[in-house]
């Protein structure tokens, strides 16, 4: 056999990173746009199932959430789920180095996509990591609600950020625990990014829902009863939840990749590393650029449409087909505020609000069609059926399959 066509018989092995809505997608679409006889999609993910997290606020609060569990999401489809804990990449040997129950291992790979997505940020406040929660994945929300169900009446919950984390957290634990005082705290303004009809629906939430807030306050420490503020005041709380931002996993930051400031792997309009061509990043993860030249915000609206860019752009690579290429933007923010309220607003591909907004019940019915149909896209990544797989090429635009 000669060497060119022993290669051809070799699997590119993609080794995918992080299995939330970005990662998950990415896997499921790949396999559905390559040739299981070509590629070995492996997906690595620290949990077994498949986190919704847009929808920690209600787990905070005792709602029982969908059981997804990732090998049956991804059974039948080829993608290989390993669970276990990406501890380093080596993107120069093009490894993965990762932990699980049995030890370290080693994954090599060929192609990589890198989606290990975010977690809550302290920005170095002392106290956070010691008496704050947070709802940024399962586990954190889950300490949530055991110590809400600790809390007697009257005790006070204080919610540290004025995004949009902060406020669905806020109305969720007021909703679900009338008795309890809940406050907010927010360096800046609450929700003042909104339209000033999306700001008025939410100020006439938060009064119904007897919800405090401190606007303009900087938060310096937080302590087991409560939080100093920047003018040296102390704002009381038998528990505090810290909603004050994001920050992404700081492996990336420690390889050759380029890295934005932020901690981010740079990529182009593909999702594909500016710096290192075998490796895609795409979520939280990545920093790339939207429409109007800002850089996508964090969160599942720009995860799920980075996925396709990405799966789409690599499958392209791979079977010699023009890749694909066409500027992110915006179409909506969604605010859930409880079961039965909720703020949707409009705004252009740049992000900005616009006068269209949509509130009160069918505001709520909306957010649960966006959330549901997040979830639906993780099993359902693309409509293209398997008899339409195509298969990897030798071209100088898509590399060989690896030899080993």
């Amino acid at each position: 056999m000669s060497t060119t066509a022993k290669e051809l018989t070799m699997k590119h092995r993609i080794v995918v990173l992080g299995a939330g809505y970005a990662g998950a997608i990415t896997a499921g679409r790949l396999a559905k746009r390559l040739h299981r006889d070509d590629v070995e999609i492996t997906l690595v993910n620290a949990d077994a199932d498949f986190v919704e997290r847009v929808r920690m606020h209600q787990l905070a609060t005792g709602q029982e959430l969908r059981n997804r569990p990732l090998r049956t999401i991804f059974e039948g489809t080829g993608v290989h789920v390993r669970r276990a804990r990406v501890t380093a990449v080596d993107a120069e040997r093009k490894t993965v180095a990762v932990t699980d129950e049995r030890g370290g291992a080693t994954l090599d790979y060929d192609t990589l996509v890198y989606a290990l997505g975010s977690a809550v940020a302290d920005f170095g406040v002392p106290g956070v990591a010691e008496y704050a929660h947070n709802v940024a994945g399962k586990h954190a929300a889950l300490r949530v609600r055991d110590r809400l169900a600790e809390l007697g009446t009257g005790a006070r919950v204080l919610v540290v950020g004025g995004g949009l984390t902060a406020i669905e957290a806020a109305t969720e634990i007021a909703e679900a625990r009338p008795d309890l005082t809940v406050a907010m705290v927010a360096r800046g303004g609450v929700g003042d990014w909104l339209d000033e009809k999306a700001q008025r629906h939410l100020r006439t939430a938060f009064d119904r829902f007897g919800i405090t807030l401190h606007e303009g306050v900087a938060v310096t420490a937080v302590q087991a009863d409560g939080v100093t503020t920047g003018a040296g005041g102390h704002l009381p709380a038998e528990m505090t939840i810290w909603t004050a931002g994001f920050a992404v996993h700081p492996i990336a930051a420690a390889t050759t990749l380029e890295v934005s400031e932020s901690g981010q792997i740079v990529v182009d309009g593909t999702m594909r590393s500016v710096s290192h061509p075998d490796v895609y990043a795409v979520g939280d993860a990545a920093r790339a650029i939207a429409i109007g030249g800002k850089a996508l915000r964090m969160g599942c609206a720009t995860a799920s449409p980075m996925a396709w860019q990405g799966a789409d752009a690599l499958a392209a690579r791979l079977t010699g087909r023009p890749v694909p290429e066409a500027p992110i933007g915006y179409r909506s923010q969604c605010i859930s505020l409880g079961r039965r309220d909720a703020v949707v607003q409009e705004v252009t591909p740049e992000d900005e609000p616009k006068t269209k907004v949509v509130t009160g019940r069918m505001g709520a019915r909306i957010k649960e069609l966006i959330c549901t149909g997040a979830a639906w896209s993780v099993r359902h990544p693309t409509l293209m059926a398997p008899s339409r797989r195509r298969r990897i090429v030798v071209t100088a635009a898509a590399p060989a399959p690896a030899a080993g």
